[in-house]
């Protein structure tokens, strides 16, 4: 069986790149930890938000890398001296990564109730109408 490819159909040219983004986000390996919401709050405006009870800002990195929007945490080991009885509330280190279309900015991120908040802007595309001259060869 051949692997049907963007580049496979003769309409749709330069489009290799969104095919190795494509592929790059399938293999991102986001786990289900932690959770997250995705939300449209206007037409050109998203939310994303994590629930990461237990981190401090300290604790959580925020990224752009390569048009992907990366988010990551690591609590820190001051947990030295306790004695647990039950430890439920997981206290591990965790990378989200969202991929970000053109024209997608990162704006405020904020932290509230153990929800990290972080704010997208989409600027609308310019509609743009080009037209080629035909030479004589």
């Amino acid at each position: 069986m051949t692997k049907l490819t963007l580049g496979s159909y003769p309409h749709m040219l330069g489009f290799e790149q969104l095919e190795r983004l494509l592929e790059r986000t399938a293999k991102s390996g986001n786990e289900g930890y932690p959770p997250y919401n995705i939300e449209q709050t206007s037409d050109h405006s998203y939310r994303i938000t994590l629930a990461v009870a237990g981190f401090a800002e300290a604790d959580l990195s925020i990224t752009v890398e390569d048009r992907q929007l990366v988010i990551r945490g690591r609590q820190s080991d001051e947990d030295g001296d306790r004695v647990y009885l039950h430890r439920g509330i997981a206290a591990r280190q965790f990378q989200r990564s969202f991929v970000l279309a053109d024209g997608v900015e990162v704006g405020d991120a904020i932290m509230e109730n153990g929800l990290l908040h972080v704010d997208l802007r989409r600027q609308p595309a310019e509609q743009v109408v080009q037209t080629i001259k035909i030479k004589k060869g």
